[in-house]
């Protein structure tokens, strides 16, 4: 971690990693595999994808603490649980709600951060959050508690979002110490391992699926988890935690209008209108919040999640 300065303009990664993220919900609505399998698969394809990069850093493995592991660990066990909520949400609620939910983790990501890295956020950044938050809502007011099944969905929703943010903010502590390509290859491994796990005990079957399943599954490591995750995941170690969460912000916008496109799924003119002051408020955020200097290291936490240092969080 010798370098503390993005050569190129935050916003450019960032933007790309937005489209890509929105493409999630479009290819888990394509599938009829269960969102265990799709999120099992996921990851292992992308694990051979990231196996040619990650080796190169192989040395760093000596360096990891017992303590370290069993963090890396846990960041896959949310992360698993983020998928399975989340990919399960969009099975009984519409894409609008469903990523308008997830999109409200900086709520959570900011609270974390303060509780456990005493991290503070200027008023301009808060003002942002909220302005973009209120826009998320509007995208998906008219979908919200439709029927019962629609709010099953945005209950899974709303537990994927607590969950990925915990991820993120373990990821923050991690990347002071860890190589990016070293965090993510472990932490996608310990999800496939958690989700094999969940697979094998509830009897789901994890082979006799379509090729169109399986190109899905492929699809889903090569955009959203290589080109959004495992990219954000790389912006740990330049910007905060509650940053990246924000840039998030704009999946509701990009997913919604490919859902329009591509699932016929109708947009009202308050959605329409929300997206537009997502993108407002996520703008006014991203010019108001500090670069996280990594010469400065967090201060120490407690979390009841984690029974120690706590862990953060797409």
């Amino acid at each position: 971690m010798t370098n503390d300065t993005l050569k190129i303009p935050v916003f450019i990664p960032l933007i790309i990693g937005i489209i890509a993220i929105s493409f999630s919900s479009i290819f888990v609505k394509w599938s009829d595999a269960p969102v265990s399998v799709q999120g099992m698969y996921r990851l292992v394809f992308t694990l051979f994808l990231m196996l040619p990069f990650t080796l190169k850093h192989i040395k760093a493995l000596k360096s990891i603490s017992l303590r370290k592991w069993l963090l890396l660990l846990l960041s896959g066990t949310f992360l698993a649980l983020h998928f399975l909520f989340w990919m399960g949400s969009l099975k009984l609620t519409t894409v609008a709600s469903s990523t308008i939910l997830l999109s409200l983790q900086p709520v959570f990501v900011m609270a974390g951060a303060y509780f456990a890295f005493r991290e503070k956020t200027s008023k301009p950044a808060i003002i942002g959050m909220l302005v973009a938050i209120t826009g998320a809502v509007m995208i998906g007011w008219g979908d919200i508690g439709i029927s019962k099944q629609h709010i099953q969905g945005d209950i899974l929703s709303i537990l994927g979002t607590i969950v990925v943010a915990v991820h993120m903010l373990i990821g923050q502590k991690l990347l002071k110490t860890i190589p990016a390509a070293i965090y993510s290859f472990s932490v996608f491994l310990s999800a496939v391992i958690v989700f094999a796990g969940y697979n094998t005990l509830l009897h789901i079957p994890m082979t006799g699926y379509s090729d169109k399943d399986w190109g899905i599954f492929l699809l889903l490591a090569i955009v959203p988890t290589v080109f959004g995750h495992v990219l954000f995941n790389w912006l740990l170690k330049y910007v905060t935690a509650a940053t990246i969460s924000m840039a998030i912000l704009g999946e509701p916008v990009g997913a919604t209008l490919l859902a329009y496109l591509l699932l016929n799924e109708t947009l009202t003119f308050s959605q329409w209108a929300g997206g537009a002051i997502v993108l407002l408020g996520l703008y006014y955020f991203l010019k108001n919040t500090r670069i996280l200097k990594k010469d400065k290291p967090p201060a120490p936490i407690k979390s009841p999640v984690t029974a120690g240092p706590i862990v953060k969080k797409g």
